[in-house]
Order: structure tokens, then sequence, then C-alpha cells
């Protein structure tokens, strides 16, 4: 299906990233994977048959290498999946301005400075598919997660007014909006959880498992089935979405 095309994915070392990196790949693509841990990237760009490029998005000097590095590696982008995203939670009067600048550095600031250096040459080539991968804490609100909401919601907002502006060019922009994911993310707050209430490990998951109706955490290659569907020609008229995958969660 994706034959010919050319993906960057971010935060493509583990979890969500990696998935969707493996899924790419197998539906034709070839994947440029980009993070902080280099060997990672780099075993996976041989198995997949991509391009690793190493870099930090929230080191504005290491997006720049990155930007300047992709032309001469394989020199166009007709797929950008900015995955990459940190976490964090802490009541909001206890959330300082480093962790909040750090977390719309990364979330968002990163995710448009990408767009902005690449969408221009997908519309010039005729084709091109930006994926945000967001929250489903972009489309609701969760306590003690003031900062990571704050840089989900921007990141769909972001993506609706990409989504407007190029709405009459060959480029679609999609937000997906993941909940709970058996990802290393979600086991440090589930270890977090663990420590916090002297629950077991195992119960500690189940309540985090508790919050979607499937009473269950999703599996990283669910949101990486939707990534590579939004991917697909017959795909085009999906536009300007946030779409939610998170068993029932939220649903309005």
């Amino acid at each position: 299906m994706l034959t010919d095309k050319i993906a960057l994915v971010t935060g493509a070392s583990r979890g969500i990233g990696l998935a969707i990196a493996e899924r790419l790949a197998k539906d034709g693509a070839k994947v440029v994977l980009t993070g902080r841990n280099v060997s990672a990237l780099e075993q996976l760009a041989r198995r997949i048959g991509g391009t690793a490029i190493a870099a930090d998005l929230g080191d504005r000097s290491s997006v720049a290498a990155l930007l300047g590095a992709i032309p001469l590696e394989v020199g166009r982008i007709d797929i950008l999946v900015n995955n990459a995203g940190i976490a964090g939670s802490a009541p909001y009067d206890r959330t300082d301005d480093a962790t909040w600048d750090s977390m719309m550095e990364v979330n968002v600031r990163a995710p448009f400075a990408l767009a902005r250096a690449l969408v221009p040459n997908m519309v010039k080539n005729g084709w091109g598919r930006v994926i945000n991968v967001a929250s489903n804490a972009g489309r609701s609100g969760y306590a003690y997660t003031s900062a990571y909401c704050a840089s989900k919601h921007a990141l769909v907002g972001l993506t609706r007014a990409l989504a407007a502006e190029l709405a009459r060019t060959p480029v679609t922009v999609n937000a997906v909006c993941p909940g709970w994911v058996k990802t290393e993310m979600s086991a440090e707050a589930v270890r977090r959880i663990a420590d916090k209430t002297k629950r077991s490990m195992k119960e500690a998951e189940d309540e985090l498992a508790k919050m979607s109706p499937q009473r269950r955490l999703l599996e990283a290659n669910e949101v990486a089935h939707l990534c590579a569907m939004l991917c697909a020609e017959d795909a085009r008229g999906i536009h300007g979405q946030s779409i939610v995958v998170d068993g029932g969660q939220v649903m309005a």
C-alpha cells in the first residue's frame, strides 16, 4: 500500500512509535526512525530496512540537525508521524515552569517545527500525510496532569489548524488519541501508582485498565493499525480529525 513512500516516525525506538514504524514498513514504506536511543534505533533500522537518525526533540538544535540530515539521507518525507512525547504527573500547584516548558517543547513545538519544514514539499510533490499522536488527554481533562493535558490539547488544536489551512492540498492532517497503551510509559505509571498506593503492580495496572469500558490496556499495534489506515489513499477524506482509540472511554 505504501510502496515508494518515505515515512518519518519520531520516538521510534520503543512503544507506540516502534509499532508504527514496523507497521508502515510492513505496508511497504521506507521508514526514517528518530529518537534518542541510538542503539535501539539502529537495531530497528536493520530489522525493517529503515534509516536511523538520532535526535532529541526537546533540543531545537537537534531538531534542526535532523531536518538537515533528511534531504541527505532519504531526499524527502511523504508521511510525518509525530509520535514522540513526554508525560508526567503532579498537582497543578506543584507543576514547575521547567516541566511545563519541556512538555510544550516536545509535545507541541517539535511537531509544529517538523510539519513547518516538511509539509511544503508534500504539497509540492502532490501527496502527504501528517499524523500527530496525541492522547485522549487531548480530548478530556485528567487530574494531576495539567501540563500533559494542555500539551495534548494544543497538539489537537494544531492538527485542526493545519488541516484547515491545508484542506485544498493533497496533504491530510489528523491526530490519533490513544488511551492507556501497554508500553514502557504506561509501565512507569503503573510503578508510580504502586509506590504511592502500596498496591501490587497487578492491582495498579488494573486501576488503569478500569478507565476503559473494555477494562483493558490497548496494544501498541492497535494504534499502529489506525495510523496505517490514515495513510491509505482511500483515507484522503479523513482530514482534521482527532480519532480516539481507547476502548470507548472518551466518546464525545
